[in-house]
C-alpha cells in the first residue's frame, strides 16, 4: 500500500467496481469528502472473516467480521462505519463531518428505522440483483437465519405495501428534515456526515433496482430534495 493511502474494504457486485450496500458507501462517501487517497479491496461475504480476523477483534454483536472496513496508512485495522469516521474525523479533521450537528442523531435514527422497515423488500431482492455466486450462500443462510423463514416467504409475508407504508413513515422524516433549511444539505449550504448517512440508502436504493427507487422517492413527499442531495454528494459517489 502506498505512503499516506487508505485500504477499504468493500462488497462486490454482479457490476464490477460499483458499490452497492450503504454501510460501506458512508465510508467511501467519506473518504472521497476528505480527499483522501485509497484504494478497494472487493470481498465477498465468505472472505470477510478470513481477511480481518487476524488484525482486529469481532464486532460485540450481529456479524463478527463485517464490512465496510479500513486499513489506515500506519496499519491500524478499523471496521464499523460509524467508528471509521470518528477516527478520521480526528486524523483529518478538515473539511469538517460536524460530527457534534444535532442533526446526525437525529438522521442515524431516521437511517435505521427505514432500514429496518426496508428489509422484507431488499433482504429477498439483493441476492436476485446484486450478489455474485460466491456470496449467495453466505446471504441465505445466515439472513433465513435471523428472520427465521426463508427469504421468499419475508417478501410475501411482510414486504409490498405493509414495509413500504413503514419505509414511508421514515423517508418523509428525512424531508422535513431537508426542508428545515435552504439545502441541498441538511445543514443548509455545508454538508456533513449526516448527508452521507443518508445518501448511503438513497444510493443503495437506486443501486437496488429503479423500481426500489422511484418508489421510494414516490413515498418521500418531495422526492426532489432528495435528487438535489444526490447531486451534491455525486463527487464523492465514486
Amino acid at each position: 500500500m502506498a505512503p499516506n493511502q487508505y485500504l477499504l474494504y468493500d462488497l462486490p457486485s454482479k457490476t464490477p467496481g460499483f458499490t452497492w450496500s450503504p454501510n460501506p458507501w458512508k465510508t467511501r462517501l467519506l473518504l472521497n469528502f476528505k480527499s483522501l487517497s485509497f484504494r478497494t479491496q472487493w470481498l465477498e461475504y465468505p472472505e470477510i472473516k478470513p481477511e480481518l480476523k487476524n488484525h482486529i477483534p469481532p464486532n460485540p454483536e450481529g456479524i463478527a467480521y463485517s464490512i465496510p472496513a479500513i486499513v489506515c496508512p500506519d496499519g491500524t485495522y478499523m471496521m464499523d462505519s460509524r467508528k471509521i469516521a470518528d477516527y478520521i474525523e480526528q486524523r483529518h479533521p478538515q473539511p469538517a463531518l460536524h460530527l457534534d450537528s444535532s442533526y446526525l442523531a437525529k438522521v442515524e435514527d431516521i437511517w435505521t428505522r427505514y432500514m429496518s422497515a426496508f428489509c422484507p423488500i431488499f433482504i429477498p431482492q439483493v441476492p436476485k440483483r446484486i450478489l455474485n455466486d460466491a456470496s449467495l450462500e453466505f446471504w441465505y443462510t445466515t439472513r433465513e437465519e435471523w428472520f427465521g423463514m426463508p427469504l421468499d416467504r419475508l417478501e410475501k409475508e411482510k414486504g409490498g405495501e405493509k414495509a413500504w407504508g413503514a419505509v414511508e413513515v421514515a423517508i418523509r422524516e428525512a424531508t422535513a428534515l431537508l426542508k428545515e433549511r435552504d439545502g441541498p444539505f441538511f445543514l443548509g449550504d455545508t454538508p456533513s456526515y449526516a448527508d452521507l448517512v443518508w445518501a448511503s440508502i438513497l444510493l443503495f436504493c437506486r443501486r437496488l433496482g429503479a423500481d426500489c427507487f422511484e418508489e421510494a422517492l414516490k413515498r418521500s413527499g418531495d422526492g426532489q430534495v432528495h435528487l438535489d442531495l444526490l447531486a451534491a454528494v455525486e463527487s464523492w459517489s465514486r
